[in-house]
């Protein structure tokens, strides 16, 4: 407000030598009022200005749920650890002193959607050993299993898609037996990438529903990398050979179904078609796994899985290819990792 009378009184000293007459003075006086109500209307203006602005700056703006951007990508997984031991001593019905078992399973997984891509990827790896006082140390279970699928949508449950699979294993396997003269005995049938199949393919995705799919593909490489010489015959390859190239068809079904609040049954079936050799003799590989929350951190799991290559020989060397099957079943420590 002081600075409104500043101007008013420079504006009357700057004036005052054209009012002398008395109209003119008048004038003045009528002209001085004015301005004086100019420079007040618009000081209060400036004033309310700066107030609304304060006020604005003081809300909080609330982000609306429905604008939020979709999340692309969804990640996850989960642990178990079973663990079983027993031990002896002087006990009538017999069996060993001591016994020790562990398997470990660990699933990640991580699905990207975003419009019409999506990229879905798994990794299974699992571990076991049983110890005994009679037999020792023998492995029960041995796996690592990556499967990675890229899909474009061309059509309402159609995709393109482009498939990558990597099954191998940690460590050596054994077959035992026994000699004439009855003793145990061992000897090498795996290894780590001894054997390793690695499968790429390009086809079509079916997808009806979230938990169901199906890929199939005419145009299909697979790979049997063998790194020992010596099992390299074992499992179809050529004596000097450490790669097997193979051509054919893939399909592959991943199903899985939530029983009630504490079943979860998940099922892989994968077949492959070698052009190239006996097309008619179809490669299985089919893997179950059904889960039961006991608690937060106790699970019930049982693993069933069945293989068949008509190209890998049978354990016994005397018999020709087989079903391999491998079943475990236990209760342990489980622990789920948050999907985000």
């Amino acid at each position: 407000m002081s600075n409104i009378i500043f101007i008013h009184q420079r504006l009357q000293l700057t004036l005052q030598p054209f009012f002398n007459h008395h109209k003119l003075l008048n004038m003045k006086k009528t002209l001085s009022l004015s301005l004086l109500l100019v420079l007040f209307s618009f000081a209060n203006a400036q004033d309310q200005t700066v107030k609304d602005l304060k006020k604005e700056s003081e809300k909080t703006i609330a982000k609306d749920p429905k604008d939020t951007a979709q999340k692309t990508w969804k990640t996850g997984g989960i642990f178990n650890l079973n663990i079983n031991q027993g031990s002896q001593s002087n006990w009538a019905a017999g069996g060993d002193k001591f016994s020790f078992s562990l398997n470990a399973y660990l699933n990640l997984y991580a699905f990207y959607k975003k419009n019409k891509h999506s990229w879905d990827n798994n990794l299974d790896l699992a571990y076991g050993i049983v110890n005994t006082t009679s037999l020792g140390s023998r492995k029960a279970s041995d796996r690592i299993d990556f499967l990675s699928k890229y899909g474009y949508a061309i059509a309402k449950h159609w995709n393109a898609a482009a498939l990558l699979n990597l099954r191998t294993q940690f460590a050596k396997g054994y077959a035992y037996s026994k000699t004439a003269a009855g003793k145990d005995t061992s000897s090498v049938i795996s290894n780590f990438f001894a054997p390793a199949y690695m499968l790429l393919s390009l086809g079509v995705d079916y997808k009806p529903k979230d938990n169901f799919s199906v890929f199939i593909s005419p145009i299909t490489a697979r790979y049997v990398f063998v790194t020992d010489d010596i099992l390299a015959p074992k499992f179809g390859l050529d004596s000097g050979k450490n790669v097997k190239s193979e051509f054919g068809a893939f399909l592959s079904a991943n199903y899985m179904k939530k029983i009630g609040e504490k079943f979860t049954f998940k099922t892989r079936l994968d077949l492959f078609s070698n052009y190239k050799k006996n097309p008619q003799n179809i490669d299985v590989f089919w893997s179950n796994v059904l889960t039961a929350s006991i608690t937060k951190h106790i699970n019930f799991s049982l693993n069933v899985d069945m293989i068949y290559d008509d190209d890998t020989k049978n354990v016994d060397p005397t018999k020709g290819p087989a079903p391999q099957w491998l079943e475990l079943m236990g209760i342990g420590f489980a622990y789920n990792f948050g999907k985000k």
